[in-house]
């Protein structure tokens, strides 16, 4: 029998992809030159912005996908909190693209911030679709409550540490790219290595 949430799914794996497909659309192609190497290294704030949202959006898509092993019946709002999600995904390659254009300019703190806003808000969402998707029961009731609650553990840390990064764009652009890359990486990682074993 087909699973509840299938449809969800696939549009969400549509949007991702779409997302993660435009990145690389901010990356253009050097005009004719006398030296293109030269052009190709002024390139560089484009291919490091392309890189860490490829990674972000990849992984945003990995979470989305565990949520969903979890969630197995769908309901109006919860396809509604799902849409406001992918509403942050499709948004992504905009700022990635201002922080391209403005990486190790003047204004590359704003840039900045505008990023790091971007990620607080799809942390926000994905707490909100997940939190949702519990209190709604819309997890099967077999399903294994200690896992859902390592994934309750590692997502409440989002909003916090990305606004982290968010407050430190104003004392560093770099650490706060680092930082949010670290962050990115810690959600790579499956809910029980993520968090420890406390029960």
């Amino acid at each position: 029998m087909e699973k509840e949430t299938a449809r969800i799914e696939a549009f969400s794996d549509g949007v991702f992809a779409i997302a993660i497909t435009l990145l690389i659309l901010e990356v253009k192609v050097p005009g004719p030159s006398a030296d293109l190497r030269l052009q190709l290294l002024k390139q560089w704030p484009s291919f490091v912005a392309f890189i860490i949202s490829f990674a972000f959006i990849g992984i945003m898509w990995i979470n989305h996908h565990r949520l969903f092993t979890h969630i197995r019946r769908s309901n109006n709002t919860l396809m509604i909190l799902n849409l406001l999600l992918l509403l942050g995904v499709s948004v992504v390659p905009y700022p990635t693209a201002v922080l391209a254009q403005h990486l190790g300019q003047p204004d590359q703190r704003t840039a900045a911030i505008l990023y790091n806003g971007t990620y607080v808000v799809i942390a926000i969402f994905f707490n909100v679709l997940w939190g949702y998707a519990k209190h709604a029961h819309l997890l099967p009731r077999e399903d294994d409550h200690a896992t859902a609650r390592k994934i309750t553990r590692q997502y409440a840390v989002g909003p916090i540490s990305y606004l982290i990064c968010l407050l430190l764009s104003w004392l560093s652009v770099p650490l706060s790219l680092f930082a949010n890359f670290a962050l990115a990486m810690f959600y790579a990682l499956p809910p029980h290595y993520a968090v420890r074993r406390t029960d």
